[in-house]
C-alpha cells in the first residue's frame, strides 16, 4: 500500500495493538457469559482457551515465518498462490476475506447493542421490524451507520493514522480487563466455580426461542472443545497483521513474531477472565439469559462488577469495563476494516478478484476496497444483533480454512523452494507446519459434523457454502482478465514490489 520510494514507519509496536487488538475486541465484555453457558462453567471455558492456545500457536508460527518471508497484502491468499496455484489462493483468500468482513457488521451490531443497554432511550418505543426475532430500531441504525463512517474516514488516512488509534484503544481495553480481574479476585469466592461442569440447569439450557444455550456436550471434555466452535471468530485478528505488512517500517522478521506473541497472549488474557469472572460470581446466575429472569445485561462483566461492588465503586467498576468494551470493540473494527480492504486488493492484483479493487489513490489507499467494506459495515445495524451467533459461526469456519491452507503452504514452500530467503524460521521446521496443518484440518471438518461440541450449525453451514460459492462466481468473471496476463504478471501482481521490501528491511 506504501508509495514507491517511501517507507513508512508503522513499527512492530503498532502491529502488535493491531493484531491483539483486533483479536480481544468487546467479546471478553459481552460474551463471556455466553461462553461459560456454551462450556458448561468457566473452568471448562477457560480451560478451553488454553487448548486453543496449543492449537493456534503452531498455526501463528506459520505466518510468523510466512509473513517476513513473503512480505505482501494478502496474507495467506499470496502464500497459498507461491506454494500452490491460483485456485487453492482464492479459496484461502476468500475464505479469508469473508472471515474478515463478517466481522466488520458484528462490531457495528454490537456498538448498537451495547449503547443500547447504556442509554435505554436508544430503544424506546416501537421498533422498526424485527431480524431473527431481535428488534431494529432507527436510533441504533443511526449510531451504527455513523460509527461506520467515521471509520472509513480514518482509514482513508492509511494504516499508519489508524494505528495511532489502535494503539490508545488497545492499552485502554487491556487495562479495562486487568482492573476487571483484579477487582474480581478481590471480592470473589471459589465456591463461584461449582458446579465445574454443569449442562443440566433449566434456566440455562432448554429453548433458544427463549434465550436459551444448547447444550453440544455432555461432559467435562466435551465442555473444554465447546469453546472452539467459537474461539476461531474470537482469536482470529492476528491475521490482520500480513495483510499491513507492506507499509513496515523496521525489521520485518519482528512482525512476524508479532503474531505469535498477540495470539498468545490473548488466549491467555480470556482464559484469565473466564476463571476470574467466574470466581467472583456465581457462574450459572452470572450466565443466565435475560429473556428468562438472568439480569447480567450486557456488556455482562461490566453489569457483574456492578452489581458484586454496588454503590459508588461499583458504578466506578461498570464505567471502566464498559469503556474498555467499547475500546475493544473499535479496535477490532477498525483492525479488520483496512485488512479486508487490503486482503481483497491483494487478491485483485492477481486477478483473483475483479481487477476494480486493486485501484489505489496517489497516496496508496485501496479505495473501492474500502468501499465495499464500509457497505458491508452498514448491513450490520440493519440486520440486529439476532443474527450475531450463526455469523460468529460462519466466520470462523471460514478463518480455520484460511490457516489450514495457510499451515500446508508452509510445508509445501519447504520443500518447493528450500532456499528462499527465510529472515525467521520457526522451530520444529516442517514438523510443526505438518501439526499445524493437521490440527486446524480436524477443527475444520468437525464444524460440519452434526453431534460434536465443535459442530456449527446448519443455518452457518449454509452461510459458509453460500459464501464460497460466491467467491467461485466472483473468480470465474475474473478469468477473462487472468487470460490476458502471463503467469509472470500475475505473480508480480500477488507479490507486488515485494523484494524491493524485503531490500530495504
Amino acid at each position: 500500500m506504501s508509495n514507491q520510494g517511501e517507507k513508512k514507519g508503522v513499527s512492530a509496536l503498532d502491529f502488535f495493538c493491531l493484531g491483539f487488538g483486533a483479536i480481544v475486541g468487546v467479546g471478553w465484555a459481552v460474551s463471556i457469559n455466553s461462553w461459560m453457558s456454551d462450556c458448561g462453567g468457566p473452568v471448562p471455558a477457560g480451560i478451553g482457551y488454553i487448548v486453543a492456545l496449543v492449537m493456534m500457536v503452531p498455526i501463528a508460527l506459520c505466518y510468523c515465518e510466512l509473513v517476513p518471508a513473503l512480505p505482501v497484502a494478502g496474507g495467506g491468499m499470496a502464500f497459498a498462490f507461491r506454494a500452490f496455484n491460483s485456485h487453492v489462493a482464492v479459496i484461502s483468500g476468500w475464505a479469508a476475506f469473508g472471515g474478515f468482513i463478517s466481522i466488520i457488521p458484528w462490531e457495528a451490531i454490537q456498538i448498537t447493542d451495547v449503547l443500547g443497554y447504556l442509554i435505554p432511550g436508544l430503544k424506546a418505543g416501537d421498533p422498526l421490524y424485527s431480524v431473527a426475532g431481535t428488534p431494529v430500531y432507527l436510533t441504533t441504525i443511526i449510531i451504527g451507520v455513523i460509527c461506520s463512517l467515521l471509520l472509513f474516514a480514518l482509514n482513508m488516512r492509511g494504516l499508519a493514522s489508524a494505528a495511532v488509534l489502535q494503539k490508545i484503544l488497545c492499552f485502554v481495553l487491556v487495562g479495562a480487563g486487568i482492573l476487571g480481574a483484579i477487582a474480581s479476585l478481590i471480592k470473589g469466592d471459589a465456591s463461584n466455580w461449582q458446579p465445574i461442569y454443569d449442562t443440566s440447569n433449566s434456566l440455562l439450557y432448554g429453548d433458544p426461542d427463549l434465550g436459551y444455550v444448547e447444550a453440544t456436550n455432555s461432559n467435562m471434555f466435551g465442555g473444554i472443545l465447546a469453546i472452539l466452535s467459537s474461539a476461531p471468530f474470537f482469536l482470529a485478528g492476528f491475521e490482520t497483521i500480513p495483510q499491513g505488512v507492506e507499509d513496515a517500517g523496521g525489521d520485518i522478521k519482528s512482525v512476524g513474531k508479532t503474531v505469535v506473541l498477540s495470539v498468545a497472549l490473548a488466549c491467555i488474557f480470556y482464559a484469565i477472565l473466564l476463571f476470574c469472572f467466574g470466581y467472583a460470581w456465581s457462574w450459572q446466575e452470572f450466565a443466565t439469559p435475560t429473556a428468562v429472569g438472568g439480569e447480567m445485561t450486557n456488556p455482562a462483566a461490566a453489569t457483574m462488577l456492578k452489581m458484586l461492588y454496588g454503590g459508588a465503586a461499583g458504578e466506578v467498576l461498570y464505567w471502566i469495563i464498559t469503556i474498555g468494551a467499547l475500546a475493544g470493540l473499535f479496535t477490532t473494527w477498525n483492525g479488520f476494516f483496512m485488512a479486508s480492504a487490503l486482503l481483497l486488493m491483494g487478491m485483485s492484483r492477481g486477478r483473483l478478484m475483479p481487477k476494480v479493487f486493486a485501484t489505489q489513490n496517489k497516496n496508496g489507499i485501496p479505495v473501492p476496497a474500502l468501499l465495499v467494506c464500509l457497505i458491508l459495515s452498514l448491513i450490520g445495524p440493519f440486520a440486529g444483533a439476532g443474527v450475531i451467533g450463526d455469523l460468529t459461526c460462519f466466520s470462523g469456519a471460514a478463518f480455520v480454512l484460511s490457516w489450514t491452507l495457510t499451515s500446508f503452504s508452509l510445508v509445501a514452500l519447504r520443500k518447493k523452494e528450500p532456499d528462499l530467503e527465510r529472515p525467521y524460521k520457526i522451530p520444529g521446521g516442517i514438523g510443526m507446519g505438518y501439526f499445524a496443518s493437521i490440527v486446524s484440518a480436524v477443527v475444520f471438518v468437525l464444524l460440519f459434523v452434526p453431534g460434536n461440541p465443535v459442530y456449527m450449525g446448519r443455518l452457518a453451514i449454509i452461510m459458509f457454502v453460500g459464501w464460497m460459492v460466491i467467491g467461485l462466481v466472483l473468480y470465474l468473471i475474473s478469468s477473462g482478465q487472468r487470460r490476458g496476463m502471463t503467469q509472470d504478471q500475475l505473480r508480480e501482481g500477488v507479490f507486488h514490489g515485494m523484494e524491493e521490501r524485503k531490500h530495504q528491511a
